[in-house]
């Protein structure tokens, strides 16, 4: 089968690829492109929190990283030597689940806006019981708006390696060559993979058929492992563009570590002895495998001689769904409370790391972008943020008329306060999950918990906790300070109407609105 996913959405993308090109080609053009643009890659690790490293990216109150048991477990090296020679976000935000995340990257914007509030069922409408109606759970993006579409129409070769979960089967989104891609290699609907073994096919030969990864026929039957395949692949488009003359907008994106927690067996000696559970075990080597392939990725560069052309920005789409502890996840992310889906800072907050994959301060793109090697930023972060940060770097013209949620961060990768950003970020799931039916809101030190109650929208909950004095959310503060409740309640109320937001519903039917405690 062709590297270039054809299958499926060929005539979709034919008809998309001609609009984009059409809807942006104001914007730049391809022949202004080569050696004079740098080379950008996005390494995006699916349910990794901010724990599942030996990076320690929570910091002390004099902004130095403090590590903790979790960071002692993982092993992660690729991680540290790119850590090492570019800059951390200790505060850094993803959403709570994967597709909203994924959808932001691309589109600047936040979920609340974008309409993609929940992760995407490949089957069907997943919006839950009381979920708003007309969420966008087909995955629908503008493609005279979104990144790989103006990177495209920029000079660029887009290529997408790995999970999408960008939208339903059926739809425009279902396959990323859609979405402004030019290559697409196992980029498909489904959120998870089949299986991680390439003796199973990644799903085909047995096991999970619906969920099997596509395009990559030519490992079935073989002992590579998922994440090793990808990265093989990955190689190779990068070689493609190289000897072509173009610069490549990569978004490496990793099934891993998303369950099923098949274990890697070319790590899982390193765990037999830590006394977790197996299952915990196995996430561990997805964890390394996915460290492997980072380190892997870097060393190909360097061997292209175009590592200093190349940007890595690393993180990961949501908190840890790590099988460890309870359901709440109160051991998953630990010190952090919650996990994947919870409205805690577990289950949104990630590592973050942006750096150059060689360091060469005479490089005129680290002239344009210089990284300070080894710091860590503490100012709060988005995954919106690396919308606009991409096209200012690349030279490319920011879209009219088109609402940016994110913040370029080149002042905070040079370890400097971002004055054009106000520290705040606020996370709207009107779906089922973990926590259900919630917005919570960010704004400096504070940060407010909405519930909204369908079943008795009466009484709906408020949670207050000062993340300055209470980083880990222990002491709810709702009841002892009903003043900052009503300030940052009629916040968040400003910018859901700001952003478009949708809401859950009641039994009957009716929308649900926020509302400020009396």
């Amino acid at each position: 089968m062709s590297q270039i996913r054809q299958t499926h959405g060929r005539g979709w993308g034919i008809l998309l690829g001609l609009l984009a090109f059409a809807g942006v080609l104001g914007c730049t053009t391809a022949s202004a492109a080569g050696a004079d643009k740098p080379n950008v890659i996005i390494f995006l690790v699916d349910d990794m929190g901010l724990m599942d490293t030996s990076v320690p990216f929570i910091t002390d109150e004099k902004g130095q990283a403090k590590r903790y048991p979790l960071n002692d477990y993982y092993r992660t090296p690729s991680m540290e030597r790119l850590a090492a020679q570019g800059a951390r976000l200790s505060q850094f935000y993803a959403m709570s689940v994967c597709s909203p995340t994924r959808t932001s990257l691309l589109t600047g914007q936040n979920s609340a806006r974008h309409h993609v509030t929940q992760w995407i069922r490949s089957e069907n409408n997943n919006r839950g019981k009381f979920g708003p109606a007309e969420w966008n759970w087909v995955g629908k993006q503008d493609l005279n708006t979104n990144l790989p579409s103006l990177m495209r129409a920029g000079g660029y070769r887009t290529i997408f390696i790995g999970k999408a979960h960008f939208g339903p089967n059926g739809q425009p989104a279902e396959f990323p060559q859609n979405l402004g891609f030019d290559v697409n290699i196992a980029g498909c609907s489904w959120g998870q993979p089949g299986s991680y073994y390439g003796q199973s096919g990644y799903g085909h030969l047995k096991g999970n058929k619906n969920r099997a990864v596509p395009d990559l026929e030519k490992y079935h039957g073989t002992d590579t492992f998922l994440s090793e395949a990808l990265t093989i692949e990955a190689k190779a488009q990068i070689d493609k563009a190289v000897a072509d003359g173009k610069p490549f907008f990569l978004d490496m994106a990793h099934y891993a570590v998303h369950a099923p927690f098949d274990s890697d067996p070319r790590f899982a000696d390193h765990y037999t002895d830590s006394g977790k559970p197996k299952g915990a075990q196995a996430f561990a080597t997805l964890i390394e495998g996915m460290d492997k392939s980072l380190g892997d990725l870097m060393d190909h560069l360097e061997s292209k001689g175009i590592a200093e052309n190349t940007l890595i920005l690393f993180l990961g789409d949501n908190g840890s769904d790590a099988p460890l502890g309870d359901e709440k996840g109160y051991s998953s992310s630990a010190p952090l409370r919650g996990k994947k889906g919870t409205c805690y800072e577990g289950g949104m907050r990630v590592g973050f790391i942006a750096a150059w994959a060689k360091p060469d301060p005479k490089n005129p793109f680290q002239k344009k972008l210089p990284i300070n090697a080894g710091a860590i930023n503490t100012q709060i972060g988005t995954v919106m943020d690396l919308y606009p940060t991409i096209l200012n770097l690349a030279d490319i013209k920011k879209p009219k008329s088109y609402a940016i949620d994110g913040y370029d961060l080149a002042r905070q990768l040079v370890n400097e306060p971002n004055a054009d950003r106000e520290d705040r970020f606020m996370m709207h799931f009107p779906h089922d999950h973990r926590s259900s039916y919630w917005t919570s809101l960010r704004v400096g030190d504070w940060k407010i918990i909405y519930d909204y109650n369908p079943e008795n929208p009466s009484k709906p909950g408020y949670e207050l906790f000062n993340l300055k004095n209470d980083p880990f959310e222990k002491n709810d503060l709702a009841a002892r300070e009903p003043g900052a409740v009503k300030r940052l309640m009629n916040e968040m109320i400003k910018q859901l109407d700001s952003e478009g937001a949708q809401y859950p519903v009641d039994m009957q039917g009716n929308e649900l609105k926020p509302r400020v405690p009396q």
